[in-house]
């Protein structure tokens, strides 16, 4: 993760509703996914950001940054799409490359989070 992005400005946007965070670096981009509750702490919902750091003329590093709000309601379609794209990818794009961990692909589940 890169430590500018807390420091020029992430934090900021993070408040007290953060149930869990949890960041993932991918080569030129952080992913952050965080768990957070409504105001009224009954309720749960996911946000994905995805963060990149870029140069700018001057020499400093600034952030393109992007974000999805996900509603518990919405959980299993969003996987599922995401799951169905994955795996057209690989089966179709990426016929060469074996999965991460030998297996045909790997299953993506919200209920960790």
């Amino acid at each position: 993760m890169y430590r500018e992005d807390y420091e020029r400005g992430f934090s900021q946007e993070r408040n007290s509703d953060d149930v869990y965070s949890k960041p993932v670096r991918a080569g030129k981009r952080t992913y952050f996914f965080d768990v957070k509750s409504t105001k009224g702490n009954n309720d749960y919902y996911l946000t994905i950001t995805e963060s990149k750091r870029r140069q700018e003329r001057d020499g400093s590093f600034s952030f393109d940054k992007h974000k999805i709000f996900l509603y518990k309601e919405d959980f299993e379609k969003f996987a599922e799409g995401l799951q169905d794209a994955i795996n057209y990818i690989r089966e179709n794009c990426l016929k060469d490359l074996p999965a991460r961990d030998g297996s045909p692909s790997e299953s993506v589940s919200f209920d960790e989070l």
